[in-house]
């Protein structure tokens, strides 16, 4: 389907245009989850998009499906609650690096652990872009935000591989740049019997980039073209090759795990029948 066949068919039209800043990646990953729920067939009824707060969660308000901008970092709470309450829908989080791994952390270990059938796509741009480039807990040590004017001091989330050691059955990286390799690993991970989770990495010129003097939004898209290194690649490569990249890819997908929501019905189908 043409890209302006999916505006008229997934996008809130009136809502538009949209508020993210010019080069801002988020764009891109809002086009690869249309696009991959447009490839899997879903009916738009049968899909919920559920957000919480930040740059990343306005997304919902353009998407023409089942939208809930949720409370700071409590979408999958909501979330779980939609799929406990009707097992049949498709429900996605849209969330940020900081929705989804600070104030929400402790929601995103245990739907990971629960393995419930819950998509999250985690839109990572390294800062708190929408309340003012405070650093996140992914912002690279070093690098600097506005509560980190002499640069931060802690160490990274590998968010992908926090899910996947949580529980997460499913859990993929990707970035703006490899946008079709992004849309298949969220139309693998929607379709995905369990707790899923894609780390889509973005960026952001205007706080980020500034503050960390990364260049234009171009070269910040570049980078993620020349840094990022899929897994199976970086199985063949040495040491030396692989100083300064970064890792994508396919990190966890099994599929042997019972969902969670499926168990719970269990119980209330055994409960109705006593």
């Amino acid at each position: 389907m043409k890209n302006s066949e999916l505006v008229s068919k997934y996008m809130r039209e009136a809502k538009l245009p949209h508020i993210w800043c010019p080069g801002c990646g988020h764009g891109v990953i809002m086009h690869a989850i249309i696009r991959a729920i447009d490839n899997l067939g879903l009916n738009k009824d049968e899909v919920v998009i559920v957000s919480g707060i930040g740059c990343s969660s306005r997304a919902p308000g353009y998407m023409d499906f089942n939208t809930l901008h949720t409370t700071h970092g409590r979408a999958l709470a909501f979330a779980t609650g939609i799929k406990l309450a009707k097992p049949h829908l498709k429900v996605i989080v849209i969330s940020g690096d900081g929705d989804a791994s600070a104030i929400g952390g402790n929601h995103l270990i245990h739907a990971a652990r629960r393995n419930i059938g819950i998509t999250t796509i985690v839109f990572n741009n390294n800062i708190y872009g929408m309340t003012g480039g405070q650093y996140s807990p992914t912002t690279p040590h070093g690098d600097f935000g506005t509560t980190a004017p002499y640069g931060n001091i802690d160490r990274p989330f590998d968010i992908a591989n926090l899910a996947a050691a949580a529980g997460a059955t499913y859990a993929a990286r990707t970035t703006a740049f490899h946008a079709t390799q992004m849309t298949n690993y969220i139309q693998k991970a929607i379709a995905h019997d369990g707790f899923s989770l894609v780390e889509a990495i973005s960026v952001c010129p205007t706080y980020y980039g500034r503050k960390n003097k990364k260049g234009s939004a171009p070269a910040m898209m570049n980078f993620l073209k020349e840094a990022f290194v899929d897994v199976k690649a970086a199985d063949r490569m040495t040491p030396e090759q692989l100083q300064g990249k970064f890792l994508m890819g396919e990190f966890k997908h099994k599929i042997d795990l019972p969902e969670y929501s499926t168990e719970y019905q269990k119980i209330v189908d055994r409960l109705r029948k006593e």
